[in-house]
C-alpha cells in the first residue's frame, strides 16, 4: 500500500514573524523556512506504518515554489521513498491545493493520505477536509492515534469533550494532531541518501487546476501591544476593578 503525505514549506516555527512596513504581507526576505510541524508528524506516522509492515511506499508531495524541494528532501531524509513537487510561485489556497492533491491521488492510487491538520502560516485547517470531500473518502481529523489493518483504519481524534475513535474504510484521509507522535531527526547518512531519491517536477497546468486566488489580503498588521497589568491590595479591589473597569462581572 502507498501512503501519500502532503507537506508545506512555511516560516520556521522558531522565527519571529515580521510584517512588511507597508502592511502588504509578511516579510520573507532572509527568513528560515522549514516543513510545517504538523506535516512532520504526518511523515513520521507514515514512516512508522511502513516500519510496521503496513505500507510499502511513502510519497511526499508539496505545492509551492522551487525552494519547496528542500522541504521534500527533508521528508526523504526522514525516510520517505520519493517526492512530487507541483511548482508554482503563486499563493495557492486550500481548495486549489485539495484539487491538485485529488489529481495526484487519482494518479498514484494510495491507500491512505496523511497530512497535518493545518499549516502554521495561514492556520486554515481546510485542505484535508476538502480533499476528503472531493474524493468522497472517509476522513479522520485531529488524530492522536492511528491503528491500521487490512481494510480499515481506526483514528482516535482529539475533540472538545475528550477523545473520539472513528473507524474508516480504506482508502481514507487522516489529518494529524500534536500528540500523535514526535518526529525523528534525519541522520547524516539518510540526508546523503535523500539527495539521490527521485523528485518528480510537475506544474499546476499538468493537473488542469485553476489556482487563481479567491481571497485578497487587504492589510496585514502586528497584533496590538499587550497593556501592562496592575497590582491590587485585596480581593475586594480586584472584584471592583473586574466589575467596574473591565466589565467582565
Amino acid at each position: 500500500m502507498k501512503i501519500l503525505v502532503p507537506v508545506k514549506r512555511v516560516i520556521d516555527y522558531n522565527v519571529k514573524v515580521r510584517v512588511k512596513s507597508d502592511g502588504s504581507g509578511v516579510d520573507l526576505a532572509n527568513v528560515k523556512m522549514s516543513m510545517n510541524p504538523f506535516d512532520e508528524i504526518a511523515v513520521e506516522e507514515a514512516l512508522r506504518l511502513k516500519e510496521a509492515g503496513k505500507a510499502s511506499e511513502i510519497i511526499v508531495v508539496s505545492v509551492g515554489p522551487q525552494q519547496a524541494q528542500e522541504t521534500i528532501r527533508t521528508g526523504l531524509a526522514m525516510g520517505a521513498d520519493r517526492g512530487i513537487l507541483v511548482k508554482t510561485d503563486e499563493t495557492v489556497e486550500p481548495l486549489a491545493v485539495a484539487k491538485i492533491l485529488k489529481a495526484i491521488v487519482e494518479s498514484e492510487e494510495p491507500g491512505l493520505v496523511i497530512l497535518g491538520k493545518q499549516a502554521i502560516d495561514d492556520d486554515c485547517n481546510q485542505t484535508g477536509q476538502m480533499l476528503a470531500a472531493l474524493l468522497g473518502w472517509g476522513q479522520g481529523t485531529f488524530a492522536s492515534k492511528v491503528d491500521l489493518d487490512d481494510s480499515s483504519v481506526s483514528v482516535t481524534r482529539e475533540v472538545d469533550g475528550g477523545l473520539q475513535t472513528v473507524k474508516l474504510a480504506m482508502p481514507a484521509i487522516v489529518t494529524t494532531d500534536l500528540r500523535l507522535n514526535e518526529p525523528r531527526y534525519a541522520s547524516l547518512p539518510n540526508i546523503m541518501k535523500a539527495k539521490k531519491k527521485p523528485i518528480d517536477m510537475k506544474t499546476v497546468e499538468d493537473y488542469g487546476v485553476d489556482v487563481t486566488p479567491r481571497l485578497s489580503v487587504l492589510k496585514t498588521s502586528e497584533p496590538a501591544a499587550r497593556q501592562a497589568g496592575v497590582k491590587v491590595a485585596s480581593v475586594a479591589e480586584l472584584v471592583d476593578k473586574l466589575k467596574n473597569e473591565a466589565g467582565v462581572l
